[in-house]
């Protein structure tokens, strides 16, 4: 349309078909059925795509009321747990150009829209190892995040639960889902490593 594109329903379908047929998501959909099923919660998947996170797997979890993500979900980087775990694994120089070229918004109330401060909390994830999103992207939606990274370790994915916020707190986050998805993610790292 003039200089813009947009990707056609087969060009998407053939995406899946390619990611579906990946040996690692393929591999990873087993920890991460892990994690889903030990906290009853949604496990995703999410590769960086310049501002973007794009999922690249994903196991539902057992709640009847659940966020509406597939594989090949365009998400902003900046607003979401597995996007700022991603951010944080470029070095610094790439991380600040990064979010320099990232167009901004309040998606709710809560957003971090201040970028000294958004870089704090992406700077933050880096030395933390993780990343906590609380109703940044959407209101009653809170996530973590870890990366999943490869033997050099450069940080190439990263892997998320998310929940409604009434149903957990954020520690409660961070106690329980943490080492569940650090386990998972280690898990992943070693199919990587065989890559």
């Amino acid at each position: 349309d003039g200089r813009r594109f947009r990707l056609s329903p087969r060009l998407l379908t053939v995406a899946r078909t390619w990611l579906d047929g990946s040996p690692l998501w393929t591999f990873a959909l087993g920890p991460m059925r892990a994690v889903a099923e030990a906290l009853g919660e949604s496990c995703s998947a999410a590769v960086l795509s310049d501002t973007d996170v794009v999922y690249v797997a994903r196991v539902p979890g057992e709640s009847i009321i659940s966020i509406a993500l597939h594989v090949g979900t365009r998400l902003p980087a900046y607003c979401t747990s597995m996007g700022r775990v991603l951010l944080a694994g470029l070095d610094p120089q790439s991380r600040a150009l990064r979010l320099e070229r990232t167009v901004i918004e309040a998606r709710t109330t809560r957003t971090l829209t201040d970028r000294a401060a958004l870089a704090e909390s992406v700077a933050r994830a880096a030395s933390d190892g993780y990343a906590v999103v609380d109703e940044e992207l959407e209101i009653g939606v809170r996530s973590i995040a870890v990366p999943v990274r490869d033997r050099s370790g450069a940080t190439v994915a990263a892997i998320n639960v998310s929940t409604q916020s009434a149903r957990h707190s954020v520690e409660a986050m961070r106690e329980r889902f943490l080492p569940l998805l650090r386990d998972a993610a280690l898990r992943i790292e070693d199919v990587v490593a065989l890559q």
